[in-house]
């Protein structure tokens, strides 16, 4: 399905991204690699969706059903320590997630569909920029994706290196998690530790808060239901011997669906309320809601596991796997258009517990699964572009 010609080409343009790093909404060189393929393939290309984006183009036949297939193309900001002839030459950005990998295998599908256009409708191949702040998506939607490019259904992928090699995960439904993030500024009045009771603590009311929201999970979650709240930073502007006059606190929420999502800022809102009420001090309190819930249409799952099957074997396909705690921008998408967002296993290893997971400075995709990516959203397209 996917000639030796065209695996080739998307090693090369594996590492030729890698090489050349841009993290969120700098892809320039990176969306200009993309769209010269797609060109130079006969695609009907478009450029500068939602700031760096490309979407390219392929009608075959009279066929009026019309597919999606995202990849997304930034890196992460951090410094890569691996050795290998395509290291990054960027210092400070290194593609730690393998949006290289999922870039060079999307502009593969497009090769492939474009030499043998046995399909019969409308592929959108689409590129999307700056997925790891949770801003791209969001972007090109507010620059018309969808109404310029009006689509039924919409797929995504992401390799697991802590997965077998040639194994897909997916399941229906609540699939991956959103993820809030906050930030709680109280402001009280600080002075001498030795005398407390002239002062306005703000970290004894911060501590309050800590403990008080704890219980939102515990005691207002159903307990089939995952949900997270972390606290992660504390911050103040006192000493060793002052009680400070402010104090930061910081964190994020991980929930798997919108209700739950909804109900935890809520009551995150209340306590910061009456703790401060009750305190005597004012506060600030923000909260952004960077990624949605990844909640994959049931009909479209059956067809990523049928198309799995018949690209890695039915053994190899798990297609009641597990939530995944992390979060994913391909979300927004999907919110809007039915979609499905499945996981390619990727260790190069027989124990995937030794493999540098994503976000490692030692990360490096696996060129062995670009195929297997490749051929799955191939199949993907024929199975809902029939001839």
């Amino acid at each position: 399905m996917i000639s030796n010609e065209i695996k080739e080409q998307m090693i090369n343009w594996r590492h030729q991204i890698h090489c050349h790093p841009e993290a969120a909404f700098e892809e320039k060189e990176t969306s200009s690699l993309v769209a010269k393929v797609l060109t130079d393939l006969g695609l009907e290309v478009h450029t500068g969706i939602g700031g760096t984006g490309v979407v390219g183009v392929l009608r075959c036949g009279s066929g009026a059903r019309r597919i999606g297939l995202r990849a997304d193309m930034d890196c992460n900001k951090i410094v890569e320590q691996g050795e290998h002839p395509y290291t990054s030459q960027n210092h400070g950005r290194m593609h730690a997630c393998g949006h290289d990998g999922h870039t060079a295998t999307l502009l593969g599908v497009a090769a492939a569909l474009s030499q043998s256009r046995d399909f019969n409708g409308t592929v959108y191949f689409i590129f999307q920029p700056a997925e790891e702040p949770g801003l791209g998506a969001q972007a090109m939607l507010d620059d018309g994706l969808l109404e310029r490019f009006p689509m039924d259904e919409v797929y995504g992928f992401h390799n697991f290196p802590n997965l077998p090699k040639g194994t897909v995960s997916v399941r229906p439904g609540q699939f991956m998690a959103s993820e809030d993030d906050f930030k709680i500024s109280i402001h009280g009045k600080g002075g001498h530790s030795s005398a407390p009771h002239d002062t306005k603590d703000p970290l004894v009311a911060a501590a309050e808060m800590i403990m008080a929201m704890q219980t939102i999970v515990s005691r207002n979650v159903d307990a089939q239901e995952p949900a997270v709240l972390s606290f992660t930073e504390l911050h103040t502007d006192g000493a060793m011997n002052a009680i400070p006059s402010n104090v930061t606190l910081s964190g994020d929420v991980r929930t798997y669906s919108a209700q739950v999502q909804s109900m935890i800022e809520a009551k995150m809102r209340q306590i910061c309320e009456h703790i401060c009420g009750m305190n005597d001090m004012a506060y600030e309190f923000e909260y952004i809601h960077a990624f949605v819930p990844m909640v994959n249409d049931e009909e479209l799952t059956n067809q990523v596991v049928e198309a799995a099957k018949q690209i890695v074997g039915s053994g190899n396909v798990n297609s009641n796997a597990n939530r995944i705690s992390g979060s994913e921008d391909f979300a927004r998408i999907s919110a809007k258009v039915p979609g499905c967002y499945f996981a390619l296993g990727s260790s190069q290893y027989d124990d995937p517990n030794v493999e540098p997971p994503l976000h490692n400075a030692l990360f490096n995709y696996n060129d062995d699964i670009l195929v297997l990516g490749a051929e799955l959203l191939v199949q993907i397209v024929h199975q809902r572009l029939t001839v």
